[in-house]
C-alpha cells in the first residue's frame, strides 16, 4: 500500500512540475510579446533623398517582377583568379568566377567563422553575371531554373552561388552550415524550400544573397525571404531589435519624388531602397 502511495506523491510532483515548466515557458514568451526591444532615443536631423535612392543598397528586391535598376552593373566585380589575394579559405568552381572585393571579403570572414567548426570545404561557383552571361544561361536552363538577363540577382553583385568540395549542398556539412550560420554575417538562403510559392524560384541550397545585418537577423527569426520581409517593413513603418546586444531602428519612407526624411543627427545609420518604391533607413548607436 506504501509503494502505491509513493507512486502517487510522485506522480503528482511530476505532474506539478510540467505544469510549472509550461507556466514559465508561456510566461517569458508572453513577456517578450508584449516587452519588445524598447524604441532608441536619438536626436534627428532631415536628409534630402532622391527617388534614386530607391535602387541603391543592399535591400533591392530582385526577381520576375522588379528587375536590376539601370545602371546596376557592378563595375568593382573582378575575376577571383587574377586577383589570388581574395582567395582566402576557399577555390573557385573556374577561372570565370566574378566578385566584388568588398563581398568576397564578407564571405571570407563568415567560412573563417566556419572553418573553426570544423566546416572548411568551401568553393564558389558562380557570382556577378552581365547580362550577356545570364541570357546565356537563360536559353541554356530555361524559365524553370534561371531568370531572363536582368531580372537575375547575380546580375545584382549582392549574390553567390556556394558550393563544396564534399558534395551536393543540401547534404554537404558546409551547406548545414550556413543554414545554421549565415545569418550572422548578413548572408540569407534566397531561395527556401518551403518559399517557391512566393519567390518564384525552385528551392537553391546553394545560392546565399547579402543583405546585411540585422535585416538576416530578422529573416532568419521570423523565417521571412526577402519578399517578405520588405512587406513587413512596408506594414510596420518602424521596427525596433536587438541583435548581439546592439539595438537597431529599422524604418520604412516610401519615396514618390525627391524628399526629405529623419535620420539619425548623431547615431549612426544606413539607407538602403528596395527597388520598388522607398527607402529603409537603419539606425543604430
Amino acid at each position: 500500500m506504501k509503494k502505491w502511495v509513493f507512486v502517487l506523491v510522485i506522480l503528482v510532483l511530476a505532474g506539478y512540475g510540467v505544469a510549472q515548466y509550461k507556466w514559465k515557458a508561456v510566461n517569458e514568451k508572453t513577456q517578450e510579446e508584449t516587452n519588445p526591444a524598447p524604441k532608441m532615443t536619438l536626436q534627428m536631423k532631415d536628409l534630402k533623398v532622391t527617388k534614386d535612392q530607391i535602387y541603391k543598397g543592399n535591400l533591392l528586391l530582385v526577381n520576375k517582377d522588379y528587375p536590376v535598376p539601370s545602371g546596376g552593373d557592378v563595375s568593382e566585380a573582378v575575376t577571383l583568379l587574377e586577383h589570388k589575394e581574395l582567395l582566402n579559405g576557399f577555390i573557385v568552381l573556374d577561372k570565370t568566377i566574378q566578385l566584388s572585393p568588398d563581398l568576397v571579403k564578407k564571405f571570407s570572414t563568415m567560412i573563417g567563422a566556419a572553418a573553426k567548426d570544423g566546416v572548411s570545404r568551401f568553393l564558389i561557383s558562380s557570382g556577378y553575371r552581365n547580362h550577356k552571361e545570364q541570357n546565356k544561361l537563360y536559353q541554356q536552363m530555361g524559365a524553370k531554373y534561371a531568370l531572363p538577363a536582368g531580372y537575375s540577382e547575380h546580375n545584382l553583385g549582392l549574390s553567390l552561388d556556394i558550393g563544396s568540395t564534399q558534395s551536393e549542398m543540401s547534404h554537404a556539412p558546409e551547406g548545414k552550415w550556413l543554414i545554421k550560420n549565415a545569418w550572422r554575417y548578413g548572408f540569407i538562403l534566397r531561395y527556401p524550400a518551403d518559399k517557391t510559392a512566393i519567390t518564384g524560384i525552385q528551392f537553391e541550397p546553394w545560392h546565399f544573397r547579402y543583405v546585411g545585418l540585422p535585416h538576416s537577423a530578422i529573416m532568419q527569426e521570423k523565417n521571412f525571404v526577402l519578399e517578405e520581409y520588405l512587406d513587413f517593413l512596408k506594414e510596420k513603418k518602424t521596427f525596433t531589435t536587438v541583435v548581439d546586444h546592439q539595438t537597431y531602428e529599422i524604418s520604412y519612407y516610401p519615396v514618390a519624388q525627391n524628399k526629405t526624411i529623419p535620420v539619425p543627427a548623431n547615431g549612426r545609420y544606413q539607407i538602403s531602397g528596395n527597388n520598388v518604391d522607398g527607402v529603409i533607413v537603419t539606425a543604430f548607436n
